[in-house]
C-alpha cells in the first residue's frame, strides 16, 4: 500500500511540474497579428508617432503587463527617438526565437544597439521600451521607476504622473 502511495504522489509531482511549466512558458501567451508599424516617440515629443514595420512578430499575454514582446525590420535613425536610460530587456520564451534577451543586452552595452522609447506609460509604471540595432528592431515592456515605487507602495519620485484610482 505504501509503495502505491509513493507512485501516486509522484506522478502527481511530474503532473504539477509539468502543467506548471506549460502554464508559465505556453499557455498565457498569444501571438500578435502581424502589423506595418509601431509606436515610438520622436526625440522632444510629447506623443508617440507611427514607424513603418516590416516581418512583425509578436507576442503578448493578459496575465501580465510586461509579457509583451516583438521583433520587426524598422528604418529608423535612433538619433532622432526619444533615447531610454535604463532598458533592462526581458527574456522571451525559449519558442519565440527572434527575441533573445541577453544579446540585446550585450548590444546595448557595447553601444551596437540605442535602446529609445516607445511609449511612455502604455498602462501606469509600465513603458514600452524599442531597441533599434541595424535595420531591426526589438520592443518589450518593463516597469519604469513610477510603477516601481507605486506598486512596492513607496512614494512616488518627482515628476510621476497621479497614479490610477481602484474602482
Amino acid at each position: 500500500m505504501g509503495r502505491i502511495f509513493v507512485v501516486f504522489l509522484l506522478v502527481c509531482t511530474v503532473l504539477a511540474g509539468g502543467g506548471a511549466y506549460y502554464f508559465q512558458v505556453y499557455a498565457f501567451y498569444d501571438r500578435l497579428p502581424a502589423q506595418d508599424s509601431i509606436q515610438i516617440t520622436p526625440l522632444g515629443a510629447d506623443e508617440p508617432a507611427e514607424f513603418a514595420v516590416r516581418n512583425f512578430q509578436g507576442i503578448d499575454s493578459d496575465s501580465s503587463p510586461i509579457r509583451y514582446r516583438a521583433c520587426f525590420e524598422i528604418e529608423a535613425d535612433p538619433a532622432t527617438l526619444t533615447p531610454y536610460e535604463g532598458a533592462t530587456p526581458l527574456n522571451a520564451p525559449g519558442w519565440f526565437g527572434c527575441f533573445n534577451a541577453a544579446a540585446l543586452t550585450q548590444a546595448l552595452r557595447e553601444g551596437r544597439a540605442t535602446a529609445v522609447l516607445g511609449v511612455a506609460n502604455i498602462r501606469y509604471g509600465i513603458d514600452r521600451v524599442v531597441i533599434v540595432q541595424d535595420g531591426r528592431g526589438y520592443a518589450w515592456q518593463q516597469i519604469n521607476p513610477c510603477g516601481a515605487a507605486h506598486f512596492d507602495g513607496d512614494p512616488l519620485p518627482p515628476g510621476c504622473p497621479p497614479p490610477p484610482t481602484a474602482e
